[in-house]
């Protein structure tokens, strides 16, 4: 990875700040991948507006663990899996990365699939062809990074960022959001089993673990090696203000996805499946709506497929010590998902369930990222506070209950 050692600010200036601005942007992209799509328009058809707290839940929880992951790299000059990788035996570290590459393999097929989808959408390609293409670009992309360096790279997927906000967030001003029943929605509670089998989903769609893993790699490779407490504290505040950005601007385009399916796709035919959901969309909000959404699932696919790889060689790295080069990973990482597309299993079936996979692994780098950053021997002054330490231990508590109440579900086959 590369490595940008920035001038020491001793002034937390706003133009200052806004030039230490990105990394969260990038990770947002894990926030609004195709995955995001199955699960939040499966929602609002299904459901209505009864599961908009679910992601507005999701999205705080999204803030807050995104915020711990930077601050970690920044303060210690070492990405989560690094840090893991120096402190557990060799077995279980290699158990633990086991898993963790099992979640960014999940992650890396819902973001093929989904692009794969958006290319039949806009062109009527095969799903495995429009896979395979996916690919492709996402390792144009990533070589991009590899040869120029992280600013480039960001660039990039700041501009995949907007056209998947434009593409998502279209359609809620031409659709009749019923606001009142929306507000309602801020409500927690579930209806029968099969809503919190979706609200995991959403859970795993919105928190994603290989962005958790990703974010302290991306803080460490913009800003460099940490330096004294004074340039700490101003890139801890620019970061504060960066996540809140990111996240917010992921978590508008989230809950307008809901929304939207909420108002025109609910109790409509075929809305269970992305192309069902795009071709009532079209019927109901125009077919200009329609290409503009297929356009937006694509760049999320692009995007997220090439943060994901990006995401995995960082785990590889710190958990193995062992490194590949990213554009070998991508091709290795892009057959499991081809053969699925060739297999001919629903794709957004497989997108929701992928989700519910993530969700699972949660736990698994929120609560290690939590006890790190909690420790004064890793943060020095910069240690959470008592307060940050029990709203991190509430937060990962929930996510646990929420998952054990997921397996128990699945296996009763509720």
């Amino acid at each position: 990875m590369s490595v940008e050692v920035r001038e020491r600010p001793s002034r937390a200036a706003p133009a200052r700040l806004l030039l230490l601005l990105g990394p969260a942007f990038v990770a947002a992209i894990a926030y609004v991948d195709p995955g995001n799509v199955a699960a939040n328009l499966t929602a609002g058809a299904r459901y209505g507006y009864l599961l908009v707290w679910v992601l507005v839940a999701a999205n705080a929880i999204a803030v807050f663990v995104q915020y711990q992951s930077a601050k970690l790299g920044i303060v210690t000059g070492r990405s989560l899996p690094e840090l893991l990788g120096e402190r557990l035996g060799t077995g279980t570290r290699r158990a633990y990365w086991v898993q963790a590459e099992l979640v960014a393999a999940a992650t890396d097929i819902a973001e093929v699939i989904g692009g794969a989808i958006a290319l039949n959408l806009l062109f009527g390609l095969p799903l495995p062809l429009g896979g395979l293409i996916v690919g492709v670009v996402a390792i144009a992309i990533l070589s991009l990074q590899s040869r120029r360096g992280q600013r480039p790279f960001e660039a990039v997927i700041l501009g995949l960022l907007a056209v998947i906000a434009i593409g998502f967030l279209a359609g809620l001003f031409v659709s009749p959001v019923n606001w009142a029943e929306a507000v309602g929605g801020l409500v927690p509670r579930f209806d029968g089993a099969p809503t919190v089998l979706l609200a995991a989903s959403m859970l795993g769609a919105t928190v994603m673990p290989h962005a958790i893993y990703l974010h302290s790699a991306l803080a460490r490779d913009r800003h460099g090696a940490p330096g004294d407490g004074g340039r700490i504290r101003t890139l801890l505040r620019a970061t504060r203000v960066d996540v809140v950005l990111a996240l917010v601007l992921a978590g508008a385009v989230n809950i307008a996805m809901l929304l939207v399916a909420a108002s025109a796709l609910r109790g409509v035919d075929g809305t269970d499946t992305i192309e069902g959901a795009h071709a009532a969309i079209s019927s109901a909000l125009g077919p200009a709506v329609g290409v503009v959404f297929a356009v937006g699932l694509l760049a999320s696919g692009l995007a997220s497929t090439s943060v994901g790889s990006y995401a995995g060689a960082t785990i590889m790295g710190g958990l193995l010590k062992f490194r590949v080069p990213l554009l070998v990973r991508r091709v290795v990482t892009l057959i499991p998902a081809i053969a699925i597309l060739a297999l001919g299993v629903d794709p957004t079936w497989a997108l929701v369930l992928s989700q519910v996979f993530l969700s699972l692994g949660i736990p698994f780098a929120m609560i290690p990222l939590l006890r790190l950053t909690a420790s004064r021997a890793v943060m020095g002054e910069s240690a959470d506070r008592l307060w940050v330490r029990i709203l991190g231990g509430t937060v990962a508590a929930l996510v646990v209950v929420l998952n054990l109440a997921l397996v128990v579900l699945t296996i009763s086959g509720a």
